[in-house]
Order: C-alpha cells, then sequence, then structure tokens
C-alpha cells in the first residue's frame, strides 16, 4: 500500500513538471513572438528619438525665455485667429454673391458690402498678422527655444506670405492684393452689378413714339424722365456700390451707351439721312431746301424732348454723384447720339456755293438756333460740352458771315446785270420779277428781325454802326437799280414796238408787286403812280404802233362808188382782205412769242386789240364778205372767221412753261463776278 502511494506521487509530480514545462514552453514562445514583434518598434522610436530630442529640447532652454514665450505665441496667435475667422466669413457670402442681383438686389447689395468690409478688415489686420507671427519667431530664434529646422521652414512660409500680402503698393497692386484675399469673388460680384445695372436700362429704356414730322412744332411739352422712379433708385443703388468699388467709369461708360442708343432709335421714325448729305452731293441750296426746313423742325424736336428728358435724366441719376460727373454723361449722350450731325448739316449749308437763295436758308437755319438758344445755353452751356459750344459758335459764325457778305454784293450783282441783253420776248427779266419778289421777302415778316439782327452782329464784330433803317435803304437801292436797268434795256432794243411792249410790261410787274407792301410804302404812292402812268403810256403806244394799225387795210373807201359794180367791188375788196391778212400774219408772226406773265395785263391787253380790231372786221366781213365768199378763191382771202380771228387775239402773250432764275442774265456756263453763281429760279421763294 505505502509502495503504491508513492509511485502515485511520483506519477503526480511528473505530470505536474510536466505541465509546468508545457506552460514554460508557451510563455518563451510567446515571448520570442512579442520581442518579434517589438523589433520593428523598437527601430520607429529610435527614428523618432531625434523629433522628441527637439521636441524637448525647449526644456533644455532658459527658464525665463520659457517662461515669456507663451505670451507672446499667444499674443501672434489672437489676430491670426482672427484673421482665419474672417475668411471663413468670406466663403461664406459666395453662393450669395454668385446669384442673380434682379432677385433681391436690396439684399445683394447688403451682402456685397459685408464682403468688402471683411476684406477692408483682411487687408488691415493680415499684415499685422503676419508682423505678430515674425516677431514671435524671431523671438524662439534668439533664445534658441525651437529646432532650428522647425524654424527655418516657419519663416520660409512666413515670408512668402509677406510676400503675398505686400505685392507693392499702386491701386492695380493693391485690387491684385484683394483679389488674392477673396479668389476673385468681389469682382465677380461686381461684374454681375454692372450687368444688371446695364439690364434696369435696356429694359426700361423705350424710344420716344413719334408724331408725324409735319406735327412736330406742335408738340410744346417736354418730355417727362423715361425711367420710373424705382428703377432709378435702383440705379443710383447700384452706382453707389460701383462707384465705392472704382467701377464709375464703366458704369457711366454703360449709361451713355445705353441711352444714346435709345435716343438714336427715337430719331430714326424722322428720317435723317439727309444730315449725312456732302456739299459735293448737291448742287445748290435750292436743291435741299426741304431737308433745311425739316432740319428745324427736327432739331427743335431733338432739343425740346429727347436731349431735354435726357439732360433730365442723367440729373436723376448721377445727382449723389455730383454735376460734373452727370454733366459729362450728358455730353457724351448727346454727341453720340447725334447732335453733332445736327449743326454739322448746318455747316454743310453753310459750305455751299453763294446765291441769294442761300442767303434766305442761312436765315431760316440762323432763326432755328437763335429760337433754341436759351435751351442751348442751359443743355450745352457747362463745360463738360465744349465740343458742342464750339461747333454751335462756329456754325453761327459761319452763317453771319456767309448771310452778311450775300446781302451785300446783291446791289452790285443787280447793277452787273445792267450790261446783259434784255429779253427777246418783251416779258420781264428774270432779274426783275425775283429781286421784287426776293427783297418783299426780306423785309417781310418772316425775315426782316432775323436778318436785321444778322446784320447788326456783323457789323459789331467789325466795330461798325448799322442803323436802324439801313435795311430799307439798301433794299430801295436795289430796286432804284432795277429801275434803272430798265432804263438801259428798254434802249437797247432796236425794235420800238417791242421797247414799249418791255416797258408797258416792268413797269406794270414793279407797279403790281410792290404796291401795299412795305417797299411800296417806303417807295411812296408817287413812285408807285409814275411807274403806272408809265405803263399805260407805253401800253398806248405799243398798240397805236402795232395792233392799231390793223383796221386802216380795211377801209371802205371807194367801194360805195362801185355798188353797182360788183367785180370791181370784189377786186377792190379781196385785194383789201389780203393786205389785212398779210398785215395781220406778220404782225402775229413777230409778237407770237412775245409774252405778259402777268394775267390782268395780258387780259386787257388783249381785250384792247380785240377790241380794235374784231369790230371793224365783222363789219367789213358782213357788208363786202359775201362779194368774196362765192368766189373759188375765196379762201384765199377769207382766211380767218371773225370768231377764229378773236380766238388768235385773246390767246396772244401767254407765258411758256419756263424755268425762272434769280441774277440770270450770264450764260449758264458764266459765273458773276466775285464767284458769285446767283443763277437762281423763283419758285424756291414763291
Amino acid at each position: 500500500m505505502a509502495e503504491s502511494t508513492g509511485v502515485d506521487r511520483g506519477i503526480q509530480s511528473l505530470i505536474a513538471a510536466r505541465k509546468s514545462l508545457k506552460l514554460s514552453l508557451e510563455k518563451s514562445k510567446a515571448i520570442g513572438l512579442a520581442l518579434g514583434k517589438t523589433g520593428p518598434r523598437f527601430e520607429e522610436i529610435e527614428q523618432r528619438l531625434p523629433l522628441l530630442e527637439a521636441a524637448v529640447r525647449p526644456i533644455r532652454a532658459d527658464g525665463e525665455a520659457l517662461k515669456d514665450v507663451g505670451g507672446n505665441i499667444n499674443r501672434a496667435v489672437g489676430p491670426a485667429a482672427a484673421v482665419l475667422k474672417v475668411f471663413d466669413a468670406v466663403h461664406g457670402l459666395e453662393k450669395s454673391l454668385l446669384s442673380d442681383p434682379k432677385n433681391d438686389l436690396s439684399s445683394y447689395l447688403s451682402v456685397l458690402k459685408r464682403l468688402e468690409e471683411a476684406l477692408k478688415f483682411l487687408g488691415e489686420n493680415c499684415g499685422l498678422a503676419i508682423q505678430w507671427l515674425e516677431d514671435i519667431v524671431e523671438y524662439l530664434d534668439d533664445h534658441h527655444v525651437a529646432d532650428e529646422k522647425y524654424l527655418s521652414n516657419l519663416k520660409k512660409s512666413l515670408r512668402g506670405l509677406s510676400e503675398f500680402h505686400n505685392d507693392g503698393g499702386g491701386v492695380e497692386e493693391k485690387e491684385r492684393s484683394q483679389l488674392r484675399l477673396d479668389g476673385g469673388l468681389r469682382n465677380a460680384a461686381l461684374d454681375k452689378l454692372e450687368n444688371e445695372f446695364r439690364r434696369l436700362l435696356k429694359d426700361n429704356s423705350v424710344p420716344l413714339p413719334m408724331a408725324s414730322p409735319s406735327s412736330l412744332g406742335d408738340q410744346a411739352c417736354i418730355a417727362p424722365s423715361q425711367l420710373p422712379v424705382t428703377v432709378i433708385h435702383k440705379l443710383q443703388a447700384i452706382l453707389g456700390r460701383l462707384r465705392a468699388n472704382n467701377r464709375l467709369d464703366k458704369c457711366i461708360s454703360i449709361y451713355v451707351e445705353v441711352r444714346s442708343s435709345n435716343v438714336r432709335a427715337s430719331l430714326q421714325a424722322l428720317d435723317l439721312d439727309y444730315l449725312d448729305i456732302s456739299v459735293s452731293e448737291f448742287n445748290d441750296v435750292q436743291s435741299i431746301e426741304g431737308y433745311i426746313a425739316q432740319w428745324g423742325n427736327h432739331l427743335e424736336f431733338a432739343v425740346k424732348h429727347l436731349f431735354e428728358a435726357e439732360f433730365k435724366l442723367c440729373n436723376d441719376v448721377f445727382e449723389r454723384l455730383g454735376l460734373n460727373v452727370w454733366m459729362d454723361c450728358f455730353s457724351k449722350i448727346a454727341a453720340q447720339a447725334g447732335m453733332l450731325a445736327f449743326l454739322q448739316f448746318g455747316k454743310t449749308v453753310t459750305d455751299s456755293k453763294k446765291d441769294p437763295i442761300k442767303l434766305l436758308k442761312l436765315l431760316d437755319i440762323f432763326t432755328s438756333l437763335n429760337k433754341l438758344r436759351a435751351d442751348f445755353n442751359r443743355l450745352f452751356g457747362g463745360a463738360a460740352c465744349i465740343e458742342i459750344q464750339n461747333f454751335t459758335r462756329d456754325l453761327i459764325k459761319r452763317i453771319i458771315d456767309g448771310a452778311a457778305e450775300i446781302f451785300w454784293e446783291l446791289l452790285v450783282q443787280v447793277e452787273i446785270q445792267k450790261q446783259t441783253p434784255p429779253p427777246s420776248d418783251g416779258g420781264v427779266p428774270r432779274l426783275v420779277s425775283f429781286v421784287t419778289d426776293y427783297c418783299n421777302k426780306l423785309i417781310g415778316d418772316k425775315y426782316k428781325s432775323t436778318l436785321t439782327q444778322v446784320l447788326l452782329i456783323h457789323k459789331s464784330w467789325r466795330s461798325e454802326r448799322f442803323q436802324d433803317n439801313q435795311l430799307m435803304v439798301e433794299v430801295l437801292r436795289i430796286i432804284k437799280a432795277i429801275e434803272q436797268n430798265l432804263d438801259v434795256w428798254m434802249k437797247a432794243y432796236p425794235d420800238q414796238t417791242l421797247a414799249h411792249f418791255f416797258g408797258m410790261n416792268n413797269h406794270w410787274h414793279l407797279y403790281k408787286n410792290l404796291k401795299g407792301t412795305k417797299i411800296g410804302d417806303h417807295l411812296g404812292d408817287s413812285w408807285l403812280k409814275e411807274h403806272e402812268q408809265y405803263k399805260e403810256y407805253y401800253a398806248t403806244v405799243f398798240l397805236r404802233d402795232s395792233w392799231g394799225k390793223l383796221p386802216s387795210h380795211l377801209s371802205r373807201e371807194g367801194l360805195i362808188l362801185f355798188s353797182g359794180g360788183h367785180a370791181t367791188a370784189r377786186d377792190l375788196v379781196k385785194k383789201r382782205l389780203k393786205a389785212f391778212n398779210d398785215a395781220f400774219d406778220e404782225m402775229y408772226k413777230k409778237q407770237a412769242s412775245w409774252v405778259l406773265p402777268e394775267k390782268d395785263l395780258r387780259d386787257r391787253v388783249c381785250q384792247q386789240i380785240v377790241q380794235a380790231i374784231v369790230p371793224v372786221y365783222r363789219s367789213y366781213m358782213q357788208n363786202y364778205g359775201p362779194l368774196v365768199e362765192k368766189d373759188a378763191s375765196s379762201s384765199k382771202y377769207v382766211r380767218y372767221t371773225v370768231v377764229a380771228l378773236e380766238k388768235i387775239l385773246s390767246s396772244l402773250y401767254m407765258p411758256k412753261p419756263m424755268r425762272y432764275g434769280s441774277f440770270k442774265g450770264t450764260p449758264p456756263s458764266e459765273k458773276l463776278k466775285n464767284d458769285v453763281d446767283l443763277r437762281r429760279t423763283t419758285s424756291a421763294v414763291v
């Protein structure tokens, strides 16, 4: 029993030893595995030991330096943290500023202002934060508190940041710096505002409805502002932000472009192509006088309605920016919209060749400009409109000089015509008909005051006096020169009958066309009566020496003696009828081309001729016509019936369709002295 018990104990000891050995082997194995894993960690630790050493190096630094470094770091980190916070806020505005301003312009402008304030803060504080960081790095370097390599990298970063922030000192450099700060967000927002400014203008700029050109002068009211008040307020708000960001010039450029285009669109309905006509494109002023009349109406409409409205609108939109800004803006609109084209047309007229009709057209242009003088001074009187002012002054000077030159040469031109031959038809020379009508116009209600004003100004420029009645005195001298020309021309006719016909014609023309006029009143009743008497005298002499001789060919002398001898009486009647017919035909042939342009005189003269001839011819044919009418050759002697004869005589002296000139006398291919071409037509002054 005792032996088996000892064996059992030995076995249990062996088992226990076996278990212990097994556990030891397992532990050894676990330790071996653990050691295998720990090897790389030791290598990693070994690699990081220099960094750890650098990290704990400040512990070996001076105690006072370590004590102060914390405060310095806090002072530097504070501004830097504020800057970073603002940067975050800037990026938070991006979504709002990249939206369309028209959806909520007020909110958009508010957000943009916040961006501007943030950028201003960054601009003012980035430099300060960088300076604080540079100071702390310098402190760490001086006191060897940080690792040299670390400090070197930090210095490099700060140096780059400093260069990034302080890129020059000019405006463009500052703008580039701010562009870097916000990544171009502000410029993108400003571009959107410019686009919104343009959209508001274009959507609300509508061409002014045009009335018919003939009724333009009836539109007396000044056009109101063409933009709603709410739109003007929006434009002003946008202008405020754009001006704050140096974008005012671009804004004005947009405004001028849109509004000048709108004015041009308004004027298109008036068909202003004639404004571009050049001197080489027309022969004389008369050929474009219709355009000159339109020009006055169109200019008045443009100034009083279109440019007046733009003037007021510029003031409304830009008033907060000062007088110089909105006046400069208006001047650009006026120039680009066509104001200079109106003035250029007037200059083109002044450059055309001289003639009397041009004087009237120059006075028309002067009247139009003078009528708008107050408007011109108010709208274009500022320094910004200096180009329009200079152009207008030059145009007025050209008008006054040109009109005065033509007027003072009129008398000379009339006297020159004395040397030309009188008209072969005995009619009223073109010079006479033109000058009488022309002079009546010069001192008529339409032109007298304007011409007086022009001559007065012209004299004053030369420091000469202009008498109140000087205009009328000069006109009367011209009329009296016409009288002298008539005397010379009458003496130039070799045929006295034609000379008397000419005298009758022209003295009646002067009497009729000057009686009851201002010229006639100044010449006096005795002068007019004298011309009427001359007309009567020459008419009497003309009839006596021409048609008055025909009835003598129808004498009845001797016919009573042959009352019983038809053959003898028939021969005598034939002879006298033939003599009458031959004289009549010769007279008619001679005077068929003569003219009496005044209908009342023509009717009266023809009636006198009929009364002098037809009754005698009728009586003669009634008494003696049967003697020859039965003859086989009667047609040789009875050429005219009484009715036919009366019709022929009643149709004498009819004026032929022709173009009446003003100062004709020189052939069409020649010019008058002083290079003044005065060959014009009366149609222009009728």
